[in-house]
């Protein structure tokens, strides 16, 4: 076991999101609560000759606001919202743009791909024009820790700089990961989080060939994705960024900072079974879930909410149901369960820290969001998803679950700040 007694705690004091329900945190829990989808038609290339042509696009972000005419031609959309959203926590945690005490700041922050954007017109511009043709920004543009670089510039964090690539549960393994560097007492303070821009032709042309994304929705994409229902043909691809202002809790209360909420548990996991099908048995993901109880000292009654994984695919919510029957029992009944991947999709590396921001707003606000289009429920998916409708309840302790291709797992205890005696 853990030394909890003295172990620095740690909370959140700032968060930012961009998604497809608009660029804000404010505007993606509007559109939770609302019971909002945020996919359509795809716009950002033709996908007219593709199986699935819908996907969850980012429809408000503008570049101008976050960065110059210079650093816009040069990065990534990856990093463009990365570096938004940090700015975002930053502003929200009322931190100075240049960190105090940088050598005690640390960036961690997560993408699955980065700027393949780039990379891909790299390459096409070397086959057809040739070498010289080609952007000098092509290869530092299109690295994975281009984000996490830009953010420890942009803030001058000096700490321990890294980047956490773990397909689907990169989000959730990062913030994780930056909560860890706070426990061992690597950094006071950590900027954290995913990004992902991902909505290009190969991309989820690839994913159409593998099966695993709907294909009987074009007409009505706002139905397509549709967790738990037993009419549910797969993931729907988005895009989307999440930052958190991470905090020793001596730190936060130093600066008199507001605390959101307190991450008390974190453990990642591998199925180490198959690089696309998830464990049948749910296992892997009970462990991480498991180990992240035992993390925070807490008993499984004791979580009352679970934003699910939840991707959409026929496998995948049948597995996390079993899991979490594994893990909790019987107390798997009383809980509640969604997934906000209904409405935002799932955006790659970006999903767990989108959906860490649903949890710890939950907790602030006394709402769950829902599960929308649960229209026919599947015998195999016999919980309790809070279907279609938000529901106002106050709760003290959440669990965020992101379960990603490799048998990659990873699970988040967030609970709700007790006040001070």
């Amino acid at each position: 076991m853990r030394d909890h007694k003295n172990r620095p705690r740690v909370v959140i004091t700032g968060m930012g999101a961009i998604s497809p329900l608009g660029s804000s945190k404010e505007l993606m829990w509007q559109g939770l609560m609302a019971g909002a989808s945020g996919i359509d038609r795809i716009t950002q290339f033709d996908a007219s000759e593709l199986p699935c042509q819908i996907a969850g696009e980012i429809p408000d972000f503008e570049p101008n606001n976050y960065l110059d005419r210079k650093e816009i031609r040069r990065y990534p959309r990856s990093a463009q919202i990365g570096l938004a959203v940090a700015m975002q926590a930053i502003k929200d945690a009322g931190l100075p743009d240049t960190m105090r005490e940088p050598e005690r700041s640390s960036v961690i922050f997560g993408t699955v791909l980065g700027g393949v954007d780039l990379l891909d017109e790299g390459v096409a511009t070397l086959r057809t024009k040739g070498y010289s043709k080609v952007n000098p920004f092509t290869m530092p543009g299109g690295i994975p820790n281009l984000s996490s670089f830009l953010i420890a510039r942009q803030f001058q964090c000096l700490g321990p700089n890294n980047t956490i690539s773990t397909a689907c549960a990169t989000g959730t393994q990062s913030i994780g990961e930056a909560a860890e560097l706070i426990r061992r007492g690597s950094a006071d303070l950590v900027i954290t989080g995913g990004t992902e821009a991902l909505v290009i032709d190969w991309a989820i042309a690839s994913f159409s060939v593998m099966r695993a994304l709907p294909t009987n929705y074009n007409d009505k994409p706002q139905q397509a994705s549709r967790p738990f229902d037993t009419k549910r043909e797969g993931f729907v691809f988005s895009e989307g960024a999440a930052a958190f202002i991470l905090e020793s809790l001596e730190h936060a209360q130093q600066r008199h900072a507001r605390i959101y909420a307190e991450i008390v548990g974190y453990s990642s996991s591998s199925d180490a079974i198959h690089i696309a099908a998830p464990d049948p048995d749910g296992f892997g993901p009970a462990r991480a879930m498991r180990w992240a109880l035992e993390d925070a000292g807490l008993k499984p009654e004791q979580v009352e909410y679970i934003n699910a994984h939840g991707s959409s695919t026929p496998v995948n919510d049948v597995m996390e149901t079993k899991a979490i029957k594994l893990l909790f029992g019987e107390h798997a009944y009383q809980l509640a369960i969604s997934s906000t991947k209904s409405m935002i999709g799932h955006a790659m590396g970006a999903a767990g820290a989108l959906e860490a921001v649903v949890c710890v707003l939950a907790l602030e606000k006394g709402w769950l969001p829902p599960t929308i289009n649960y229209e026919y429920p599947d015998p195999e998916c016999d919980l309790d998803y809070i279907p279609n409708q938000a529901r106002q309840v106050n709760v003290s302790v959440v669990m965020s679950n992101s379960f990603g291709l490799g048998g990659q797992n990873a699970c988040l205890v967030i609970k709700k700040m007790e006040k001070e005696p």
